[in-house]
């Protein structure tokens, strides 16, 4: 043994300097001896029973490579963990020198642990694209972290917008470890920024490591985690900056274990990048959320627009149970046209702002409001609703119409006609429930207005004559001339020239009554006399844009909108060429407009056709961006030349940095995918010159000019608008 003991000290110098542990085991007894440098990988003396410090689920592996090493096998090989009192927790590997029983072990944790951070990393970036929920990202990442790092306990604090308090919002826990009494002091806590340790972490912005939970004064839960036997804990804060340049803070991670570790443990080295990707996907479903509220919801008045509310009568139609009943109120404001006439939109848009407040304010919970255009709204009841409970509410909404409306010192007075249809009495989806409570709407006009009528289901709806005159009238509008266009310009941000004009639709009767397109139009669809309209715009336009080139505006295109109907029809390409080769114009000067709704609901056919459109030389742009259900995937194969963003984006701007940022995104999606950008809506000179500024090359609006006549246009093309 001395002549050994004198090479093991001549060995333990080059040992060191390698990093190498050198074993030696005794085939006899089984007993292993190990060099100083191995012995310090254990944290033991010289000649310990290491086996006593190797991992429980480790040790069959371990005692599986030693059995093969005293049976004379050669090669054996395995990596095992250890945990010691200094290092915390580490891999080793323990390799046979041919077929002795001696070899080498080596601290392979720093290789162990940088691989398991890249397979962490590759795991939460997988998981955080793949979900569209904060609640989920949050929960799967205090799992994951927990399962793969080894943690017994994981929660995230954030601040309770009520109370300005820290609360536990989210926690995960090894199945089989008890903490019921460290999860119920949790769910009991509230701390102040600045309070206790979660409460300075996330006001200070620093993280904290400590290693007795039990005997931390400020964890304010010392006693519980005493109880659960939690021993070591991480605390970290979730911190990034906004595109406002705001620094945001949604909460605190914490992490406990059972096991003495150490602050070297990985997951202090992975907080950072567990902190940014958690901000990064808080910041972007954020951001989504914002957006789909936004594209649900009606910009005057808050409320649900046309398009959600009906997908919520759709949803509630598909999960309603066998014998469930629910209400629909459509409603029609009374004498509300006189009151735009007599003292301008403005007055008008308080009437509605504020009859929209009141409907809040009455409909039972459970209910839901939507504005579907102008003047019309609807309410939703909830489930079970009684056919007394519906004359109820409909009897409130026709006192809140009743009221006086307030406008300066104006007292305006209004009322309402309200159509109650009932599921699925009426009607088992929303059009035809819609179509029921509007046919009862109509009847409430017929009789004298300010009053609620219900549809009648003899199979007699009680608008049936007005439908079938509106019909009928419009059959004949195309055939007198009653419909005209007119144009509102789109111009250039640079020097706000007109780069091109819409074509709008309008119908005035013989009495010179106009009739308004959200009223015509809709029963243009159901009957499908839109296609014999769009084609009749599709000729004006042509005729208008010849008159245009031969009063040598060559450079003005028209844009014409085209209906779902229209575009799924594998003959418009041919239509269209022949209509603008009888004008003499050529196809490139008119941009034909669609809505992501038709894109998305006739993907295969619409797709084929705008190609075909395209190759033609007709453009084709995008209306209404950003409202609609489509994937980036698809747009990026749509061959179209232009979007435009929906007026509803622009509101806010440049005052509300949710629309700022909003419109910027679209803008720069536009530049990279080399489509014109239009902005809708631009109404001030503030909304302009933000636009300019983030190089947004055409608006439109009342700002670059209302819709005017073919005559008027020409006037408006010969004396440009000042930049």
């Amino acid at each position: 043994m001395q002549n050994i003991d004198i090479a093991l000290l001549h060995d333990d110098a080059g040992d060191r300097l390698a990093g190498l542990g050198r074993w030696w085991l005794d085939p006899v007894n089984g007993r292993i001896t190990l060099s100083a440098v191995a012995a310090s990988f254990f944290g033991t003396g010289r000649h310990p029973d290491c086996l006593a410090r190797i991992e429980p689920d480790d040790r069959a592996l371990v005692h599986a490579t030693l059995d093969r090493i005293r049976k004379g096998d050669g090669g054996a090989e395995c990596e095992f963990r250890v945990r010691t009192d200094g290092l915390g927790l580490r891999w080793l590997r323990l390799q046979q020198t041919g077929t002795s029983a001696t070899g080498i072990l080596v601290d392979v944790t720093a290789a162990r642990q940088a691989a398991a951070r890249e397979r962490f990393n590759f795991a939460l970036t997988q998981y955080l694209v793949g979900t569209d929920s904060i609640d989920d990202a949050v929960t799967g990442i205090l799992q994951l972290v927990c399962e793969e790092l080894g943690w017994e306990w994981g929660a995230f604090w954030a601040v309770d917008d009520r109370t300005g308090t820290l609360r536990c919002r989210y926690a995960w826990q090894a199945p089989r470890q008890a903490l019921a009494p460290f999860r119920a002091a949790s769910a009991r806590l509230a701390m102040a920024p600045g309070e206790g340790l979660i409460g300075t972490v996330w006001d200070s912005g620093e993280a904290r490591w400590i290693e007795d939970a039990s005997g931390a004064a400020d964890l304010l839960r010392a006693e519980a985690a005493r109880a659960c036997g939690l021993q070591s804990a991480y605390f970290f804060p979730v911190t990034f900056v906004a595109s406002d340049a705001c620094l945001m803070r949604p909460g605190v991670l914490e992490f406990f274990s059972v096991q003495q570790r150490q602050p070297d443990a990985q997951l202090p080295g992975l907080a950072k990048s567990i902190s940014a990707m958690i901000a990064q996907a808080v910041e972007r479903m954020t951001q989504q959320e914002r957006i789909r509220v936004r594209a649900q919801t009606d910009e005057m008045t808050g409320l649900a627009n046309r398009a959600h509310f009906y997908d919520q009568v759709d949803r509630q139609c598909r999960d309603a149970r066998a014998g469930q009943t629910f209400g629909v109120l459509f409603v029609d404001l009374d004498q509300f046209k006189p009151i735009n006439d007599a003292f301008g939109h403005d007055a008008g848009n308080v009437v509605l702002t504020t009859f929209a407040s009141r409907l809040r304010a009455l409909a039972p919970p459970g209910w839901r409001i939507g504005r579907l255009g102008g003047d019309e709204f609807a309410l939703l009841s909830a489930p079970g609703v009684t056919p007394q409970e519906l004359e109820r509410v409909a009897e409130s909404v026709l006192d809140a119409a009743r009221r006086r409306f307030v406008y300066g010192e104006h007292r305006l007075a209004v009322s309402a006609s309200i159509g109650i249809s009932t599921y699925p009495d009426h009607g088992g989806c929303t059009r035809e429930l819609l179509h029921a409570a509007d046919a009862a709407m109509y009847a409430s006009k017929r009789n004298g207005r300010n009053l609620a009528s219900r549809f009648s289901g003899d199979g007699a709806p009680a608008d049936a004559g007005h439908r079938i005159g509106l019909l009928t009238d419009l059959h004949c509008a195309i055939r007198r001339g009653e419909f005209f266009l007119e144009y509102q310009p789109i111009r250039t941000t640079t020097d706000m020239d007109i780069d091109a004009v819409e074509a709008l639709i309008r119908w005035r009767r013989p009495n010179g009554e106009i009739v308004p397109p959200n009223v015509f139009i809709p029963l243009a669809e159901q009957s499908r006399l839109i296609v014999d309209i769009g084609r009749w715009v599709v000729r004006q336009a042509c005729h208008d844009l010849a008159r245009l080139r031969a009063a040598g505006l060559g450079g003005v295109r028209v844009h014409v909108n085209m209906a779902a109907p229209e575009f799924i029809d594998a003959e418009l390409p041919d239509r269209l060429t022949a209509i603008a080769a009888a004008a003499g114009v050529d196809p490139r000067g008119i941009c034909l407009e669609l809505t992501e709704g038709v894109v998305m609901k006739h993907a295969d056919k619409s797709i084929a056709i705008m190609r075909e459109l395209r190759r033609r030389g007709f453009g084709i742009g995008l209306d209404d961006f950003g409202m609609g259900y489509s994937s980036l995937s698809l747009l990026k194969n749509l061959p179209i030349g232009s979007l435009k963003i929906d007026r509803l984006f622009m509101a806010g701007v440049p005052y509300d940095r949710n629309d700022c940022a909003i419109v910027r995104s679209l803008l720069d999606l536009g530049r990279h995918m080399k489509l014109t950008v239009v902005a809708e809506g631009v109404e001030t000179d503030a909304q302009l010159g933000y636009l300019r500024q983030f190089g947004c090359p055409l608006v439109q609006g009342w700002l670059p000019g209302r819709p005017v006549p073919l005559e008027r246009l020409f006037d408006l093309i010969a004396q440009p608008q000042a930049a």
